[in-house]
């Protein structure tokens, strides 16, 4: 199933609010717009209304099963919707407790007193459920975003049956069952799997983890106004890095710049046998703009490089087949170290006291990442602001075993903020932890990038970017963001399926024209 994220053109860094701040959202936009939470609840309807009319024309069978509170509230307004507007609709309304919301109660008695009085079963105990067949849709209001327990008894049941048929599946905010940033101790099979999620106002931290895609389908975020204000005076932890918000950080060249303006960079890679991450990574670095590119490397690596990437001077080690010597980085502006390292125990001593001397921005990837792991005690020598750039299973090396992508986040926040440094945690929604808690998601790339050799690419282009002068902050964002765009290019003139990391590089240029 496709992801989609589909916002108004006009936000930048499109924050991430966690469920309890969406909930002060609401309230901030009640009490300062001034308006009514019932007819707040209507402007959504109608959005949400007007989302599935796009979709599905009145043709289509509709069975709403609405919960006891707000997202209850809101399949209620959309089935009377949907009714005036010609659809067959049926809708269920489970009221076990004998409590609705107020705006839930509000909705029901508009949507029983309606001309023509639509079809309302109220559920109160025992239910017979309807046949669900394929051409039906299914609007799920059971439950949105304020759960915080899994579902179990009747409503179990109810998402079981829902998942086992044929019908399509429209759920309102979030997918009834899921919650929206844990779902470590969720129960799976008790979470709703929508064709199609229609999410209110902003995204959900849940909807960014590759294990919910089964469950969230496709996400369309609708506007349904909550108060500008009210989300740019809220401060959230997350949030989605769009085209917007990485055109401004682009410097732009100086016509009188020269190589010596532009940075020189040091690139430690590669052992024998593994010279070709060493040329990704510098080939990579050197497409990003960087004035002067030096690769320190193994001396059978020598010939290699000098064929591939010409343009970079290559510093050779005094050993024939490893890395085993640190370089003075006084003349340079930024270090990279890890592609193609290899992790023998002389590598690994050279490698420690290469970073304890780094005297610029330092980034370290691959086997730089995987010595770390090893030597875990080393992690407390590495310099203030240090960028380490690891996928799932190198990040686990590092910090332990995780059950879930949430897990796998937080840790990955927490050693970025004990470094005081930046952990750029690679995936489909790449996500760049900082120093200070907050974390980036990146909106860019493809499932045709999951191929070796993209992390040295990566790695590349975050180097060149140091080394010209970028912050370790801009350079992240604008590094991961390039990344994945010239990834989406390549995907797009040669399919996911044959793209390859030298793909990514020569697709670079069309990425940085793209910013421009």
């Amino acid at each position: 199933m496709a992801f989609s994220l589909k916002v108004r053109t006009f936000v930048l860094a499109m924050k991430i609010f966690t469920a309890a701040q969406t909930h002060e959202l609401d309230k901030f936009t009640i009490a300062h717009e001034p308006i009514k939470s019932i007819d707040l609840m209507e402007r959504a309807a109608c959005q949400l209304t007007k989302a599935i009319a796009a979709r599905w024309d009145s043709s289509v069978p509709v069975v709403v099963f609405a919960g006891p509170g707000n997202n209850g509230g809101d399949a209620l307004a959309v089935a009377r919707m949907l009714t005036e507007q010609n659809y067959q609709v049926q809708t269920y309304l489970f009221n076990i407790s004998g409590k609705l919301s107020a705006d839930c109660a509000e909705n029901r008695q508009r949507l029983v007193t309606r001309k023509g009085r639509p079809l309302l079963t109220e559920v109160t105990q025992e239910f017979d459920p309807p046949q669900l067949d394929q051409g039906m849709l299914v609007v799920d209001g059971l439950f949105g975003s304020g759960l915080n327990k899994p579902l179990a008894g009747g409503f179990a049941s109810l998402v079981k049956y829902i998942n086992s048929s044929q019908a399509q599946v429209v759920s309102i905010d979030v997918p009834s069952g899921l919650m929206t940033e844990d779902n470590t101790y969720n129960v799976r099979s008790n979470i709703v799997r929508a064709t199609l999620t229609l999410t209110l106002q902003h995204t959900k931290l849940a909807f960014l983890f590759a294990e919910h895609q089964q469950f969230v389908g496709e996400v369309q975020i609708l506007d349904i106004g909550l108060s500008a204000e009210g989300i740019e005076k809220t401060d959230a932890p997350y949030s989605y890095m769009m085209h917007d918000d990485v055109v401004p950080l682009l410097k732009p060249r100086n016509a009188f710049s020269h190589k010596g303006t532009m940075g020189h960079a040091l690139l430690v890679a590669g052992s024998y046998g593994m010279a070709g991450a060493a040329v990704l990574a510098a080939r990579a670095c050197m497409r990003s703009g960087v004035g002067k590119l030096t690769v320190h490397t193994p001396r059978r690596n020598i010939a290699i490089l000098q064929t591939a990437i010409p343009e970079a001077v290559i510093h050779a080690d005094r050993e024939e087949t490893i890395f085993s010597e640190a370089v003075s980085t006084d003349d340079y502006q930024a270090l990279a170290v890890g592609p193609g390292l290899g992790t023998s125990e002389q590598t690994a001593i050279a490698m420690i006291a290469q970073l304890r001397r780094a005297q610029c921005p330092a980034v370290v990837d691959a086997d730089g990442l995987n010595i770390l792991a090893a030597k875990h005690a080393w992690l407390q020598q590495l310099p203030k602001g240090i960028i380490l750039t690891p996928h799932p299973k190198e990040l686990e090396r590092l910090e332990g075993q995780c059950t879930d992508s949430y897990e796998r986040l937080i840790k990955a926040r927490q050693l970025a903020e004990r470094l005081q440094g930046y952990v750029v945690l690679k995936g489909h929604h790449t996500a760049i932890c900082m120093p200070d808690g907050h974390i980036v998601f990146n909106s860019t790339g493809n499932a045709g990038m999951a191929t070796a050799g993209s992390g040295d690419v990566l790695t590349g282009i975050l180097l060149a970017l140091l080394a010209r002068g970028y912050e370790r902050r801009e350079a992240c964002m604008l590094g991961v963001y390039l990344h994945g765009l010239a990834g989406d290019l390549a995907a797009r003139k040669l399919g996911e399926e044959s793209l390859m990391a030298s793909d990514i590089i020569h697709f670079l240029p069309q990425a940085f024209l793209k910013l421009k």
